[in-house]
C-alpha cells in the first residue's frame, strides 16, 4: 500500500530483489474485487442503485 501512495505523489518507485533486479509490481485492483465477491459484495452496482426518494420517484 505504502508504494501505491508514493506512486500517487508522482514518485518513481522501484522494488528490487536482494540481488538488485526489478521486480514487477502487478495491479492490486483486480485482488481487491475478487476478496469482495469471495466476502459477497458486489462492487459493480453504484450505492444509491434502485433506491427510492422520499417523493417515490
Amino acid at each position: 500500500m505504502l508504494i501505491k501512495e508514493m506512486q500517487s505523489l508522482c514518485l518513481n518507485v522501484e522494488v528490487l530483489s536482494s540481488d538488485g533486479m526489478s521486480i514487477e509490481m502487478r495491479d492490486t485492483d483486480e485482488d481487491v474485487f475478487r476478496a469482495a465477491e469471495e466476502l459477497g459484495i458486489d462492487l459493480t452496482r453504484r450505492p444509491n442503485e434502485g433506491a427510492v426518494n422520499a417523493d417515490g420517484s
